[in-house]
């Protein structure tokens, strides 16, 4: 079973969503990441490189980013965000990877 931490930016990142898509996140980030979080599935991907992270995890519109640590069974989620249409919203800022 993998450790998970949010890093000090996600954390921001996560107080942008009301209480219940809190629960949501916190509740499929456990559920999805717990175990084998670097195989894809239709909620997890791999993506091309960038300067945020390598690994996406999907909960409907939301997106959470993290790098998997497979030596230290870690997690870490870098950050927390949201799509509109094709457009990848962080702390209510568009973002591009």
């Amino acid at each position: 079973m993998y450790q998970i931490k949010l890093t000090d930016d996600a954390l921001e990142d996560f107080k942008w969503f009301k209480k219940s898509e809190q629960t949501l996140i916190l509740d499929t980030i456990e559920e999805q990441l717990s175990w084998e979080p670097a195989k894809g599935t239709k909620h997890r991907k791999s993506l091309r490189p960038n300067d945020l992270s390598k690994w996406e995890l999907r909960i409907g519109n939301k997106r959470v980013f993290y790098d998997v640590d497979k030596d230290n069974k870690l997690i870490k989620i870098k950050a927390i965000g949201w799509k509109e249409h094709n457009t990848l919203l962080i702390k209510g800022k568009e973002f591009k990877l």
